[in-house]
């Protein structure tokens, strides 16, 4: 099988690594290449440019890993593609034209969003419970931040953080209904290189259906928090909580805990796990090999995925609702100025998983 990587930064390692992990423990022979704007300290090929690689190269998967502001350009080049793409998400960004994109990946025979969430075990159980119990939502609200001050990454903001709060409500909910978002409320800042008054913090007011959802995301938060909290109420009306917890206190560490409470308040838990996966050179990998693997096998065998892609179509109906929440933003009035010093000083592009992942 032949991966073209596109960008090959720290996002771009990691799928390599998890690319080249699937290939050794599921049986597959893979040939990596790579394309970007410079030559990175790698043992793979470098392709100049993206018709180079779809014209001499050939690849079955590409993966999308370079900025987000950039995805727009790289996924318009891949007009009239036969292959697999994977995504790093957000699709593009609030600036960019939906139409043009899906017009250019109509040829694809596959797609996938890295929506990485979604192949938590955590997530995956919560999910099943609601469809077996037919619970419905009543409410929902999360928290979902980290720091990216002084990243030194092209990037749209907090739309490419809180795509994963959003997109875990409705996939564990998806019988509730349409979003409909009623209010933002926003901050900008100079926390990265794009911009001196970026959107990097929303405070949001929405409907999933009937039931109202509420959150905060940010990329200025001082700390790593990536928690979900659902109430439900199932066929006999009783209300049922849970909450879903990523990456804490290490990366692809989550929990989950569902419980309800008995008529004198005291809390009766109906389910708890938790996840701490600890295979050597996969410790951060977790949830993206299993997304890497469902890909490959597809591709190679055309074997059904243990978990359906985040296709183009989600990808494109996601877009537009990050579209809505960068339009409907009002932001404060003065953006935060983070930068104060005559030379800035960025993060180093080695820098660890903390500060980049």
């Amino acid at each position: 099988m032949k991966v073209l990587i596109i960008g090959l930064g720290y996002a771009g390692l990691r799928w390599q690594h998890a690319l080249e992990y699937v290939g050794r423990t599921c049986g597959v022979g893979m040939s990596i290449a790579y394309l970007d704007r410079r030559e990175r300290p790698s043992t793979l090929e470098r392709i100049g440019t993206i018709e180079q690689a779809l014209e001499a190269f050939g690849p079955d998967l590409i993966v999308v890993s370079v900025n987000d502001v950039s995805h727009a350009s790289v996924l318009g080049q891949l007009r009239g593609y036969h292959g697999f793409v994977i995504c790093e998400k957000p699709l593009v960004t609030p600036a960019d034209d939906l139409r043009s994109i899906d017009t250019a990946l109509a040829s694809l025979n596959g797609f996938a969003l890295n929506l990485v969430e979604r192949y938590s075990a955590a997530s995956q159980t919560l999910r099943e419970w609601v469809a077996r119990h037919r619970w419905r939502l009543v409410r929902a609200h999360f928290n979902w931040g980290k720091d990216r001050i002084n990243d030194f990454r092209p990037t749209c903001g907090v739309t490419s953080e809180v795509i994963h709060a959003l997109d875990l409500v409705n996939w564990i909910c998806p019988i509730e209904g349409p979003w409909s978002v009623d209010e933002v409320i926003g901050v900008r800042s100079d926390f990265s290189i794009s911009g001196p008054a970026v959107l990097d913090t929303v405070m949001v007011g929405a409907t999933l259906g009937e039931a109202p959802v509420t959150g905060y995301s940010s990329f200025v938060h001082v700390v790593r928090q990536r928690t979900v909290d659902w109430s439900f109420v199932d066929d006999q009306a009783h209300v049922i909580h849970a909450r879903l917890t990523f990456d804490t206190p290490c990366w692809d560490h989550d929990h989950l805990r569902i419980w309800m409470r008995d008529s004198d308040g005291t809390p009766l838990t109906l389910h708890e796990t938790s996840e701490a996966p600890s295979k050597p050179g996969l410790e951060t990998l977790h949830k993206l090999s299993r997304l890497c693997r469902d890909a490959v096998l597809w591709i190679a065998s055309r074997r059904e995925p243990d978990l359906p892609f985040a296709d183009l179509n989600t990808a494109i109906e996601l877009q537009r609702l990050l579209n809505t929440l960068e339009t409907r933003a009002k932001a404060i009035a003065v953006p935060a100025h983070y930068n104060r010093a005559q030379d800035r000083v960025l993060l180093a592009e080695d820098s660890d998983l903390e500060s980049l992942g």
